[in-house]
């Protein structure tokens, strides 16, 4: 949103935007100048409003789909709804039914589950990614010359993954400079999971590797490929069939389009790792219409919340709906879904029979 567009949504227009979304967002039809009077407190005369509504309609934030017919949200518009109109209420959120897991195994059950209740009751599509069974680290680094110019570099994680790589070199390198560079990486190295090897310890690690910047270039590459190897995202889906339900979202090549997306799940698993990495403090990120980086979700809303268990490891939750879906009530969800998740691997084990019972009441409990 362009700051100069912005002032120029006194007040007034502001709550006539507010207005015009919030129908949409019950009805699903056009909103007219009427509705609208009826609706606020500005006491505006119809004339007044369809006026603001004219300026709203050439700032771009809403749309008039048909001659003569009222006004509906255009991206512009919900983008402003969510970053401006939402705000964060200062109540004790009421959380949802504890409950905790005994093995790392269970919380994919756990996952599943909470994936069906919350499009159940939501009647939006969801999706859910389990957390790493293990966060990978690097254990050990060693190069050793094979060849006058070539270098083996063998990288050991924590989980006993193994992994080789010849590196070609310019010039040989002797025993004394393999004997530093080790050094050099195995201290900076040691224990640090891939989020960990942020730019500034590259920056150091090459720094004090002066004329063999490269071997450690090549090394950081294979350790890379050795993260992404071991870090399989799983992702689980639920609700795909709830999007039939809205009008707007039911033209069957569309539907078929996105329905393969939820059936495949790659692009769905390439949308959540880019989330997971990019998410902002609040943990929430709103994706409308073409914001999404996914072809076929062009016509959707996508809400998700990132939770975060510690030491790297990080899960995604996300609800896929129309544009006009309940933005509050789905953030508010996400929100308490996001704290009770972050607070699992934190409690004492359980035993199965009080995991049961915890997923029992959470299908009972309306705040998800």
């Amino acid at each position: 949103m362009k700051k100069d567009d912005a002032e120029l949504l006194d007040e007034r227009k502001i709550k006539i935007l507010d207005a015009i979304i919030r129908n949409y967002l019950a009805t699903g039809e056009p909103v007219g100048s009427r509705t609208i009077s009826k609706y606020t407190d500005l006491n505006l005369s119809s004339a007044t409003i369809r006026n603001e509504m004219s300026d709203l309609e050439d700032l771009g934030y809403i749309l008039q789909p048909h001659t003569s017919a009222g006004r509906i949200p255009s991206d512009k518009g919900y983008r402003f709804y969510v970053d401006h109109l939402i705000q964060e209420k200062d109540k004790e959120v009421t959380d949802m039914k504890e409950f905790v897991i005994e093995k790392t195994q269970k919380m994919e059950q756990v996952l599943k589950q909470v994936a069906k209740l919350l499009a159940n009751n939501t009647n939006y599509a969801t999706m859910i990614t389990a957390a790493p069974k293990h966060s990978n680290k690097v254990k050990f680094v060693q190069l050793s010359c094979v060849e006058e110019k070539q270098i083996l570099a063998v990288i050991v994680m924590n989980s006993n993954v193994v992994r080789n790589r010849i590196i070609d070199v310019d010039e040989p390198v002797d025993n004394e400079s393999l004997l530093k560079l080790n050094i050099l990486l195995n201290t900076a190295l040691n224990g640090l999971s891939i989020e960990e090897i942020n730019l500034g310890v590259i920056s150091k690690i090459k720094e004090k590797a002066g004329i063999h910047g490269t071997i450690v270039n090549e090394v950081l590459d294979t350790l890379s490929k050795a993260f992404a190897e071991e870090d399989n995202l799983d992702i689980y889906t639920s609700g795909a069939t709830n999007i039939l339900k809205y009008p707007e979202l039911s033209d069957a090549e569309k539907v078929t389009h996105l329905l393969e997306t939820f059936e495949d799940k790659e692009e769905l698993v390439n949308f959540v790792t880019d989330v997971s990495s990019n998410e902002e403090e609040t943990g929430i990120q709103v994706y409308i219409g073409n914001e999404s980086p996914i072809q076929t979700m062009k016509d959707c809303s996508v809400v998700t919340a990132t939770y975060d268990l510690g030491e790297g490891v990080k899960g995604t939750v996300g609800i896929i709906g129309p544009k006009r879906m309940d933005y509050e009530n789905v953030m508010h969800n996400l929100k308490s879904l996001k704290k009770q998740l972050e607070g699992m691997f934190n409690k004492n084990a359980i035993t199965d029979k009080k995991m049961s019972q915890s997923i029992d009441d959470i299908s009972k409990d309306d705040t998800v």
